[in-house]
């Protein structure tokens, strides 16, 4: 890109508050980007978040946010918070950020992209606090990619009081409506008894027999299964030796589906029985764990035609739906308050998402004025809610379902 994506003529109304805030943006460009490539250098899974946490923490203070870190339960948790110029009477905005990576792969998801543009957003919003009243909030928050690290701050009230809930997130084409499965994480343990194989296999109980016909019913039931649905596992116990009949085994699936009474109802009681029948078939014993919940997306309209006409404004059309779906904990988020989670491409061409190749693409300078703009538009679509209270209200009667 020959021109920064900040310097377009922001849409109206309040475009000249808008300016400003994408010129404090354009004033931070270094520290920004420096901030996500740092991140995307140094990745963390999942609760392990410790320098990126901290990294945000730190330069959201140094532009007059009180932070709060850890927040909540989780240690790598941040808020930090910053009223505006004219009162605390006002909307509370949440500007959020995610920064955990995937295990073996890095920032194949593009978290760094999103911790670095929350930053920018709630440091726009900072420069402009004497044009608006109310609060703006920064979360930032730990282990989207397993663990739902959101859904544990709702529980610890870390969202109560918000009006809405702002995050961007890195894509190969623009759009702010998606389309989440839910999701659930499933550990499984088989336990079973150890012996010889050759000597007295007889008197064993093999666990790894209970997984194994696990995953042949997985493969016959995926032949019944809705298109919108999805399970895939992995081993990660099989058992110690080839000669000792396995003890025990261990598995890490994820089951998922777009349509969320499917998924409630149906899908996920019937995954409990094949575990149950998997463990009566080897006469083994079973634990199982689900965790890291994440629902289907509540859209909400006015926000989504705010970010839509900002992003109109700087030359970026909504290119509809994107259609391939993953998870997100954001979706938790939006049952909760009126929330938007669009996506906003880091590369030219199509490039999946949790590869090697999305993953170089968020350390690149096509990936940084991404950034830029991200960090922009948050700011913008966070500024007409704080400057028209009325359109909170609205966005809060659709959540509601009222007229």
């Amino acid at each position: 890109m020959s021109e920064s994506p900040t310097a377009a003529r922001p849409s109206d109304p309040f475009a000249d508050v808008k300016a400003r805030a994408a010129a404090a943006v354009e004033a931070v460009r270094v520290e920004l980007l420096d901030l996500s490539h740092r991140i995307h250098a140094n990745p963390e899974p999942a609760f392990e978040e410790v320098k990126a946490s901290a990294w945000c923490a730190e330069v959201i203070a140094a532009h007059g946010f009180a932070v709060e870190h850890p927040a909540g339960s989780l240690a790598t948790a941040v808020r930090g918070r910053i009223t505006g110029g004219r009162g605390a009477d006002g909307p509370r905005i949440g500007i959020l950020a995610e920064y955990d990576a995937l295990p073996g792969l890095g920032h194949g998801c593009g978290h760094n992209t999103m911790a670095s543009s929350g930053v920018g957003a709630a440091i726009a919003l900072a420069a402009t606090r004497d044009d608006w009243a109310g609060e703006v909030v920064f979360l930032g928050t730990p282990a989207e990619e397993r663990g739902s690290g959101k859904e544990i701050m709702l529980r610890d009230g870390l969202f109560e009081g918000l009006d809405a809930a702002l995050l961007y997130h890195p894509c190969d084409r623009n759009h702010v409506e998606i389309n989440p499965l839910a999701s659930e994480d499933v550990t499984i343990v088989f336990k079973g008894l150890q012996s010889h194989a050759a000597s007295e296999p007889w008197d064993g109980r093999n666990a790894l027999d209970a997984m194994i016909a696990l995953f042949v019913s997985v493969g016959l039931w995926r032949q019944q299964l809705p298109p919108h649905c999805r399970v895939h596992g992995i081993i990660t116990e099989g058992g110690t030796a080839a000669n000792i009949i396995p003890d025990r085994t261990r598995a890490w699936f994820m089951i998922r589906s777009a349509d969320q009474a499917f998924y409630d109802d149906v899908m996920k009681p019937r995954f409990r029985w094949l575990i149950e029948a998997a463990a009566l078939a080897a006469d083994v014993e079973v634990e199982v764990e689900f965790s890291g919940y994440a629902s289907t997306m509540k859209m909400n309209g006015v926000l989504a035609g705010l970010w839509t006409a900002n992003a109109e404004a700087h030359g970026y059309p909504d290119e509809g739906p994107d259609p391939t779906s993953g998870s997100t904990d954001m979706a938790n988020v939006s049952w909760a308050l009126p929330a938007i989670h669009p996506d906003l491409a880091i590369t030219d061409t199509p490039t999946a998402g949790h590869s090697t190749e999305f993953r170089d693409a968020a350390g690149r300078p096509r990936a940084d004025e991404t950034v830029l703009l991200a960090a922009t538009l948050v700011a913008e679509t966070a500024l007409d809610l704080l400057l028209d209270p009325s359109l909170v209200e609205r966005a809060w009667a659709e959540f509601r379902g009222e007229g």
